[in-house]
C-alpha cells in the first residue's frame, strides 16, 4: 500500500522536476540566443553571398533614401509646389507671378531664402498654413505680413542698388472710353537716376534708396498708402522732419519703418492688372479689335461687375458681350479675351482683384509718389515742403497724342494735356482707379 503511495509521489516528483528542467533549459538557451556573437565565416561560399546580399542592398537602400529626399526637397521648393499642391489659398500670387518680371525666379529665393534654418523655419510656419487650409478659415484676400523676409535681404540677391540707371525713353499706349476706343499714348523721359555717388549723380527717382539718403516714415494704415510723417537724413548726416496738418501726434509712439524698394515696387512679382490696363494691352496687342464701338468700355464695364465665383463671372462676361455684339465672328475673340483677362487678374472666391493689392510704382491708379509729393508734408516751422509733383519732376514728356502728334519730339519736353477733360492740378488717381473712368 506504502510502496504504491511512495511510487505514485515519485513518479509525480520526476514529473516535475522534468518540467522545471526543460524550463531552465528554455531560459537558458534563450540567454545564449541573447548573447551568441554573430559570426562570419568568409571561407563559407553561403555566408561570403548573404554577405554581398547584405551589402548590396545597404547601398541600394542609402541611394534611394538620400534620393528620394533630394527629390522630395527639390519639389516642396519648386513653384509647381508652392502654387498648386500646398498653398492653394495662393492661387492669385501664384497666378499673377507667371506674367511678371520675375516668372523665372522660384517662390523660395524670395520668400524662403537660402540655409537649412531658413527651409525648416518655412516649413514649420507652413504645418500652421496647412492648419489653416484644411479647416478653411484663411483671410481672403490674403496679404503678406510683418515677418516677411527684408526687401534690402531680398531683392538685393539679385539688384544692385549701386547702379545707375539714369534716364530711360519709355512710351505708354493708352485708350479712351469712347465710341472709336480712341488711342492716347505718351512717351517719356523718365528719369531713375541712382542713388550712390560712386556710380553717377544722386537723383531721379532712386534718390529715395537709401544709400546715400536715408528717408523713414510713418504710415497710418496696413498698406502705406497714408503716411502724414517723413523724416529724411541726408549724406552729411542732418535731419529734417515733415508732417501734415493733421498729424499731432508722437512720432517716437508709432512704428517708424525705413523706405526700402518694396514702399514703391508693392507688387515687383504679383501684379494684379487693373482692368484699364489690361485692355490697353489688349487692344495694343491686337488681341482686342480696336474697331469695335465701345470695345474698350463694354469689356472693362464686363470685367468690373460684382461677381461671387469665377465660373459666374466667365458666364456673365460672355452674356453681356453677346448681348453688346451679337455677330459671332465679332464676338467669340472678344469674349475669349475678356474672359482670359479675368482669369489673371480676378480672383473672387479670394476676394481679390486689382483693389485689394495696390501698385505705387508711379501714380495713376494709385497715389504713389503722392503720397509724400503732394505739397501737405512741411516742417515744423514751415520753411521747408516736400514739393508736389508736376509731370515733368521725375519725367520729360517727349511726345503725346497719336498718330503724327508721337514724331513730333520736343527735346525741352512738352506740358502735360489731358485728351478727354480739362486738366488742372489734380492727382490723377482721383479719376483714373483702374475701373470703369469717372
Amino acid at each position: 500500500m506504502w510502496s504504491h503511495r511512495f511510487f505514485l509521489l515519485g513518479l509525480a516528483l520526476t514529473l516535475f522536476g522534468a518540467i522545471l528542467h526543460k524550463r531552465e533549459e528554455r531560459r537558458a538557451a534563450k540567454v545564449e540566443q541573447k548573447h551568441r556573437i554573430l559570426q562570419i565565416d568568409l571561407s563559407r561560399k553561403r555566408d561570403r553571398r548573404i554577405l554581398a546580399l547584405f551589402a548590396f542592398g545597404a547601398v541600394g537602400f542609402l541611394f534611394l533614401t538620400a534620393l528620394g529626399s533630394y527629390e522630395t526637397y527639390q519639389y516642396t521648393e519648386s513653384v509647381d509646389f508652392c502654387g498648386k499642391r500646398c498653398h492653394v489659398p495662393m492661387e492669385p500670387q501664384f497666378v499673377a507671378a507667371q506674367r511678371t518680371a520675375h516668372a523665372q525666379v522660384a517662390c523660395v529665393e524670395c520668400h524662403v531664402g537660402p540655409g537649412a534654418a531658413a527651409y525648416f523655419k518655412t516649413k514649420l510656419n507652413g504645418v500652421k498654413q496647412l492648419y489653416h487650409t484644411v479647416l478653411v478659415d484663411f483671410d481672403r484676400p490674403i496679404y503678406i505680413t510683418d515677418e516677411r523676409r527684408p526687401a534690402q535681404e531680398v531683392c538685393l540677391e539679385c539688384h544692385w542698388p549701386k547702379r545707375y540707371i539714369g534716364i530711360l525713353d519709355r512710351t505708354y499706349q493708352h485708350y479712351l472710353s469712347d465710341e472709336a476706343n480712341t488711342p492716347f499714348a505718351v512717351r517719356l523721359l523718365l528719369d531713375v537716376g541712382g542713388g550712390d555717388p560712386s556710380h553717377g549723380p544722386v537723383g531721379g527717382i532712386h534718390w529715395h534708396m537709401s544709400i546715400v539718403n536715408k528717408v523713414e516714415y510713418i504710415a497710418t494704415d496696413a498698406h502705406a498708402e497714408t503716411i502724414p510723417w517723413v523724416r529724411v537724413t541726408d549724406a552729411q548726416g542732418q535731419t529734417t522732419e515733415y508732417r501734415t496738418d493733421d498729424f499731432k501726434g508722437d512720432p517716437s509712439q508709432h512704428h517708424i519703418r525705413r523706405m526700402d524698394c518694396l514702399d514703391c515696387h508693392t507688387r515687383p512679382a504679383h501684379h494684379v492688372m487693373p482692368p484699364n490696363e489690361a485692355v490697353d494691352v489688349a487692344i495694343a496687342a491686337g488681341r482686342i479689335d480696336a474697331n469695335l464701338p465701345f470695345a474698350k468700355a463694354k469689356v472693362v464695364a464686363a470685367l468690373t461687375q460684382p461677381y461671387t465665383s469665377k465660373p459666374e463671372a466667365l458666364q456673365a462676361i460672355a452674356t453681356s458681350l453677346r448681348a453688346a455684339y451679337p455677330d459671332a465672328v465679332q464676338a467669340d475673340p472678344l469674349i475669349a479675351e475678356a474672359q482670359a483677362i479675368y482669369r489673371q487678374n480676378f480672383f473672387p472666391e479670394m476676394k481679390t482683384d486689382w483693389r485689394t493689392h495696390p501698385n505705387n510704382v508711379g501714380h495713376k491708379d494709385w497715389n504713389g509718389c503722392f503720397r509724400c509729393h503732394d505739397g501737405n508734408h512741411k516742417t515744423a516751422d514751415g520753411k521747408k515742403t516736400i514739393t508736389a509733383s508736376d509731370c515733368n519732376s521725375c519725367h520729360l514728356i517727349l511726345a503725346q497724342g497719336t498718330g503724327e502728334h508721337l514724331k513730333k519730339l520736343n527735346a525741352d519736353g512738352y506740358a502735360f494735356f489731358h485728351i478727354d477733360s480739362e486738366f488742372s492740378d489734380f492727382s490723377c488717381a482721383m479719376c483714373h482707379t483702374g475701373g470703369p473712368q469717372k
